[in-house]
């Protein structure tokens, strides 16, 4: 069976962030998405990233780093090789490949913090 082999940056704010690998059987015209998605649905349920289908090439949901390029992981193709998977660079991290995609002024606000005791 052929491979695709996906090295995952894992992490969220603060912490270390770490590498993960993950081996994705290799269809020919299968995207990086639908990869990820497979990840989720076989191997481990906790990997972040985001992505909303809704209307083609036009969400930005899915757009993270290949191989140190941005790409939308939906129209990015798998191949029989390595590939690195990093969230996006300029936007703050939420988890694993998932980042605030929204501009800081489309985003909710963040909920007040409690005043610091006297």
């Amino acid at each position: 069976m052929s491979v695709a082999l996906l090295d995952i940056r894992r992490g969220g704010p603060g912490e270390a962030p770490r590498r993960q690998r993950y081996e994705v059987p290799f269809e020919p015209g299968r995207s990086v998405l639908d990869g990820l998605r497979w990840i989720r649905e076989h191997e481990d349920p906790s990997l972040a990233m985001r992505y909303a289908c809704l209307n083609a090439n036009a969400c930005k949901e899915c757009m993270m780093l290949l191989d140190g390029a941005v790409v939308y992981a939906c129209t990015a193709r798998l191949e029989e090789r390595e590939m690195r998977l990093d969230p996006l660079p300029n936007k703050p991290l939420l988890r694993d490949l998932a980042t605030a995609i929204a501009p800081p002024d489309e985003r909710p606000p963040e909920p007040a913090q409690p005043a610091p005791a006297p």
